[in-house]
């Protein structure tokens, strides 16, 4: 089942990147072992954060729940981590270290062990130790910045861009790793930290701000919202659409579809001068027609267009349905795997797990008997 099948990963349970990482795994095939705290914190306020049918993350992982504070449960961590591949973790730097899980302890019970480290700012840097969210690494970076808009329309919120590109950094480095340790035999600890991701990210703006290309000013460039034919408009039944021809020929069927060909305020589509003219009156024209008299009129041409469809409308989409786009478990739409195998087909193989769920089969696929799985009980060691 996919093309990771046989690889085996320990998780230690967080929120955000980490989780999306081990999902990534889990989707393509690797076995998955969540280590759940057996006493979680409080969290008030954040209970949507809760194990349950709609932890999305969670899904294809079995777990173990394990009292870390016990010297019997750490023994037993390690010696998981000893027939594990990958190990996930997202804590603040040092905790594994004082959980006696560090990488060092790890990488000696396992040499060729890839010790997966995923944190906000970073395991060195003097904002290191600091707490913080994915809205303060995408601000440090300048995605927020760049993703401003002075109108208050639909645009694709930047700080999404903080958590789980962070969650694809560290999936790319393992499986960088991966295709290392094949031929040195060595493990070695992958450092992946949001603020990191959201910069490389921005790769492209940085560019562009280098060439002269990109103005600090928000909603004045090409690709945050300033020009005329790469932006969102407002419908007659007050829904959206997207509209985005940047290349000259797709620019003019867009004209020619909205009955502006020909017309000399659109002459020299890259003029910035005229953009704010030109949304002007792009902008009325759409409000002329209701969201489903443009997707009649403008979609699977090359305008370059999509409606804007909110979390209900999108899965129902007939371009998602014939992907198979989203998938549904335990009464939960979510997205599918991605992306796709020609060979190896990724599915997922079990809906979401909750803390200690299966413990038992999962131990004793990892080496552990009955006796001992029931000793670890007695101590209250595993919950």
């Amino acid at each position: 089942m996919g093309p990771l099948a046989g690889l085996k990963v320990i998780e230690f349970v967080g929120l955000g990147p980490a989780p999306f990482c081990g999902m990534l795994l889990a989707d393509m095939g690797a076995e998955v072992l969540l280590i759940d705290r057996k006493r979680a914190p409080e969290r008030p306020g954040v209970e949507q954060f809760s194990p349950g049918p709609a932890s999305v993350a969670r899904r294809g992982k079995r777990s173990v729940m394990l009292d870390l504070r016990a010297p019997e449960a750490v023994q037993t961590a390690l010696r998981l981590i000893a027939g594990a591949d990958l190990l996930i973790e997202g804590f603040r730097p040092g905790v594994m270290e004082r959980l006696g899980l560090g990488p060092d302890v790890c990488l000696g019970a396992n040499p060729k062990l890839l010790y997966g480290r995923m944190t906000g700012w970073g395991q060195t840097g003097p904002l290191a130790h600091s707490a913080g969210h994915d809205v303060n690494y995408t601000a440090l970076s300048a995605i927020l910045h760049c993703g401003a808009r002075a109108d208050g329309v639909p645009w694709a919120p930047p700080s999404l861009l903080g958590d789980m590109a962070g969650g694809m950094m560290l999936a790319f480095g393992l499986a960088c790793a991966l295709n290392e340790v094949r031929s040195s035999g060595k493990g070695q600890v992958i450092d992946a930290a949001m603020i990191d991701a959201a910069s490389l990210f921005l790769h492209g703006v940085y560019g562009a701000f280098a060439a002269g290309y990109w103005d600090l000013k928000p909603g004045t460039n090409l690709l945050d919202s300033g020009a005329p034919f790469y932006d969102v408009y407002r419908c007659a039944d007050n829904k959206w659409i997207s509209l985005g021809p940047l290349e000259p020929a797709f620019y003019s069927l867009m004209l020619e579809k909205l009955g502006l060909a020909g017309d000399p305020l659109f002459e020299d589509q890259f003029d910035k001068r005229r953009w704010p003219e030109r949304k002007e009156r792009i902008a009325e024209i759409i409000r002329t027609k209701t969201r489903e008299e443009w997707c009649r009129l403008l979609e699977g041409t090359d305008v370059c267009f999509a409606p804007v469809l909110d979390l209900a409308e999108a899965p129902q989409h007939p371009h998602q349905q014939a992907r198979e786009g989203f998938i549904r478990l335990n009464g939960v739409t979510q997205p599918a795997p991605a992306p796709r195998f020609s060979r190896t087909s990724a599915a997922v193989r079990s809906p979401p797990s909750m803390p200690g769920e299966g413990a038992d089969e999962a131990l004793r696929d990892w080496g552990f008997t009955d006796s001992e799985v029931a000793g670890l009980r007695a101590t209250g060691a595993l919950g």
